[in-house]
């Protein structure tokens, strides 16, 4: 990354943070609410928030679309969880409930859960579907990045 500020959403109150590049790696809070901008944890999306959070970061975002019900989704979403650990600051992990935002789902053509969106300035640029453990997550993640 260069050096020049990235802008970042803040997981807690979604206000967007000019942060330069080098101070990443520093646990950067966020200018408003205060809160750490990284949490080692994925946020939670919904409708109110999900355009600006894969839009307005400019590090990449992956969006785990999974469903409550689902075996597969309850299986990897530790894994998920542990990779958000590791990729932050270079990746920010996120995810979506599809049965509280069918709109969304079917905006993205979700057919099968979980499926995993790669976001950059707001463009899908990869996809993957189905069950992974946190090794391939990372591998998949940077992969995009």
């Amino acid at each position: 990354m260069a050096d020049t500020p990235l802008h970042l959403v803040c997981p807690h109150c979604a206000a967007i943070n000019r942060i330069p590049s080098p101070r990443l790696t520093e646990a950067p809070k966020c200018g408003q609410c205060h809160q750490p901008l990284f949490t080692g944890h994925p946020t939670e999306l919904g409708s109110g928030n999900f355009r600006k959070f894969v839009e307005r970061n400019d590090v990449p975002v992956v969006v785990d679309f999974w469903a409550p019900w689902c075996g597969p989704c309850r299986m990897m979403a530790p894994e998920f969880s542990a990779a958000a650990a590791e990729l932050e600051p270079r990746v920010r992990l996120a995810k979506l409930n599809t049965d509280a935002e069918p709109g969304l789902a079917g905006e993205f053509g979700i057919r099968g859960i979980p499926t995993m969106i790669c976001f950059k300035a707001g463009r899908e640029v990869a996809r993957r579907s189905g069950a992974i453990g946190k090794a391939e997550i990372v591998r998949w993640a940077l992969a995009q990045g």
